[in-house]
C-alpha cells in the first residue's frame, strides 16, 4: 500500500483483525503470568496495536525487522507464529527461542523479525547492520524505539550513522510519554523525538500513533525513501500503554484522568467506529472478528502448556562449547 488512498473497506477488517489478535494475545499472557504459567518480567503494549500493524503493513516479505522489550505485537503484525511466540513466553522448548529468550528476547527469523531486547535502544545499532549488509539489494529494516532511548548515546550515534552511509532504515519511536515509570518533561527538555533527527538532516515527521490509518501513510512514505536509496527516516508514532510498564506495574505515576483520555483514543475502537460508519462493520461481525481472535489463542496456550522445558543438558549445551 503506498498510501491510504489505496485502502479499501476488506483491507481495513483485515488491519483490525490483525489488531484484535494482538490486543487478545496480550491480554491472555497477562492472564497466563497471574496464573503462573509465564514467568519473568513481561511488557505488553495493550493500547499501542495501530503502529505496530502499519509498520508490517508498509514492509516488504524481504524487509527486517527489529523490536524493543515490548514486541508481542511487533511480531505478530509481521506474521509470526503465535503458537511458537506463546510458547517462548511460557519457557517451553517449542518456543521460537526453544524458552530461552523470553518475552524480551524474542526472535523470529522466518519472518525477518531479527530480535527484540532488554537493552533501551539496543537494536538500533543492529538494525544499522543489517541495513548495512543489504544496502544495495533494495531491502529496507525497520527498528523500533521508545522516547526514552532517544537520550542514550546509541541512538544519537545511530542517526549519525545512518545519516553518512545513507542506510536503508526507518526508525520508528513509539513515544508513549515514559521512559519506564518517567515522564518525558522530566527526562528532556526536547519535546518531540522527532527533532533529534534536524542536525542530521534525518526526514522525520510525528503521527497520531492510534490512527492506524495515519501511521500506515506516514510509514509508506518512509519505506519507500529508503527503498530508493535516500537514507533513513523516522516517523514518531505518539501512542500510549493502556497497562503498566510491566504486568504488576502498579502505574501510580499515571493520573487516572490519563489513563481514561487515552482510552478514549484505542486504536481498535477508532478503527471499528470508522468501519460501523461505513456500514462495513456491525455488532455481529465484530464479535466475530474478537471471537475468532480468542479461538487462534487460545489454541496457541494449548499448543504451548503442552510443550516441554528444555532439558538442563541441552540449555548447558547452548551456553558451553
Amino acid at each position: 500500500m503506498s498510501s491510504t488512498m489505496d485502502i479499501t473497506t476488506e483491507d481495513k477488517l483485515d488491519l483490525l483483525r490483525r489488531m484484535v489478535l494482538i490486543r487478545a494475545f496480550e491480554e491472555r499472557v497477562i492472564d497466563l503470568y497471574h496464573r503462573g504459567d509465564i514467568a519473568g518480567l513481561v511488557h505488553v503494549g495493550i493500547g499501542q496495536e495501530a503502529v505496530a500493524v502499519a509498520v508490517a503493513t508498509s514492509l516488504l516479505e524481504g524487509d527486517y525487522l527489529y523490536g524493543t522489550h515490548r514486541s508481542h505485537g511487533h511480531f505478530i503484525a509481521r506474521g509470526a507464529d503465535i503458537n511458537k511466540m506463546m510458547a517462548e513466553l511460557a519457557g517451553r522448548a517449542n518456543g521460537y527461542c526453544e524458552g530461552l529468550g523470553g518475552s524480551m528476547h524474542l526472535v523470529a527469523a522466518e519472518v525477518k523479525a531479527m530480535g527484540a531486547t532488554g537493552i533501551v535502544g539496543g537494536t538500533i545499532p543492529l538494525a544499522l547492520g543489517t541495513a548495512l549488509a543489504h544496502r544495495d539489494a533494495g531491502l529496507v529494516v525497520a527498528v523500533y524505539f521508545g522516547d526514552g532511548a532517544a537520550n542514550t548515546g546509541g541512538f544519537h550515534e545511530s542517526l549519525n550513522i545512518a545519516a553518512l552511509w545513507k542506510l536503508p532504515v526507518v526508525l520508528v519511536c513509539e513515544n508513549n510519554g515514559y521512559a519506564e515509570f518517567t515522564p518525558m518533561s522530566e527526562h528532556t527538555v526536547v519535546e518531540r523525538v522527532s527533532e533529534h533527527c534536524k542536525p542530521y538532516g534525518i526526514p522525520a515527521r510525528t503521527v497520531d500513533g492510534n490512527d492506524l490509518l495515519e501511521v500506515l501513510e506516514a510509514m509508506s512514505r518512509a519505506v519507500e525513501h529508503a527503498r530508493n536509496g535516500e537514507g533513513p527516516t523516522m516517523v514518531e508514532c505518539l501512542t500510549y500503554r493502556l497497562r503498566g510498564h510491566y504486568i504488576g506495574d502498579p502505574a501510580q505515576y499515571r493520573q487516572a484522568n490519563e489513563v481514561a483520555e487515552w482510552r478514549e483514543k484505542d486504536p481498535i475502537e477508532r478503527l471499528t467506529k470508522q468501519l460501523k460508519s461505513e456500514r462495513a462493520l456491525d455488532e455481529d461481525a465484530a464479535s466475530t472478528v474478537k471471537r475468532e481472535a480468542d479461538e487462534r489463542v487460545e489454541d496457541a496456550v494449548r499448543f504451548a502448556l503442552g510443550g516441554e522445558y528444555l532439558s538442563m543438558d541441552a540449555m548447558t549445551a547452548r551456553v558451553f562449547g
